[in-house]
């Protein structure tokens, strides 16, 4: 090989180095832990983390006009989320002044979600970590999405839902109602009564919740994180949930409750 070829290959290899080296910078680079204070809810913070799917109304899948009865109803969410924050985002969790509680937001089909939400199913059975964790369901990325969802919920009326979740999280295939059916069957659970229930009122209204509490805190996609009162939007790395985690239980995680 003479030497002008070689010189190319080798200068092809530098780029090719230096582009991996850039696509890996903000993993090698040390996470600061910079919060903003919200104005409005009024004693949360947010700190803005990593990647993000969707981007759409967090009511999308409720209705598919903006009919005033679907007004109505946005309306009538946002009311109840907003009368006792930490109670709709928290619900009955045992939470405590040591045990943090952090409310997880997230899509079936977000790719990131797939790789937190396993990462925060871990964060709980590990008792040194002292977090309770609650699920919100928020489908933003289209019908199946918005199906998968309503099976997670209409499967904890079975006393399913962390089997349902942890299969939706992980399945390849589509949600649709034949194939909810047959994971029904696989996991025990009763497909005709989980149909029924994910048409039912109480679920729709759960969902509503959830898409209101992503309106109040703003979040543009999934995943998203409420961890005691900070607020986080995007993929987030454990070391610095541990952090936040931290910073709240040393600083009174519930005082934004306490100010509601």
């Amino acid at each position: 090989m003479d030497a002008k070829k070689r010189s190319t290959l080798l200068t092809i290899a530098a780029i090719g180095v230096g582009y991996v080296a850039l696509r890996n910078l903000p993993a090698l680079l040390p996470e600061t832990l910079e919060l903003e204070p919200l104005d409005q809810p009024a004693g949360f913070r947010k700190y803005v983390a990593g990647e993000t799917s969707g981007g759409f109304d967090p009511f999308v899948g409720l209705g598919t006009t903006e009919s005033a009865d679907v007004t109505a109803q946005k309306a009538a969410a946002l009311k109840r989320v907003s009368s006792d924050l930490c109670d709709a985002l928290y619900g009955e969790l045992d939470a405590t002044a040591s045990i943090v509680p952090l409310a997880s937001f997230s899509d079936y089909y977000c790719p990131f979600c797939r790789v937190q939400t396993k990462r925060l199913a871990g964060m709980t059975e590990n008792m040194t970590d002292q977090v309770a964790v609650a699920w919100h369901e928020l489908p933003l990325l289209g019908d199946s999405s918005n199906l998968a969802a309503k099976a997670a919920l209409a499967a904890k009326r079975q006393g399913a839902y962390v089997t349902f979740h942890e299969r939706l999280m992980t399945t390849p295939f589509q949600a649709s109602e034949e194939y909810l059916v047959r994971l029904s069957d696989d996991l025990g659970v009763d497909g005709a009564q989980l149909i029924a229930d994910m048409n039912s009122a109480d679920i729709a209204r759960e969902l509503e919740n959830s898409a209101a509490l992503a309106r109040v805190f703003a979040f543009v996609g999934t995943p998203a994180l409420v961890i005691g009162r900070t607020v986080v939007q995007g993929q987030i790395s454990d070391k610095m949930i541990r952090q936040i985690i931290d910073l709240e239980r040393e600083e009174g995680w519930d005082i934004a409750c306490r100010s509601a």
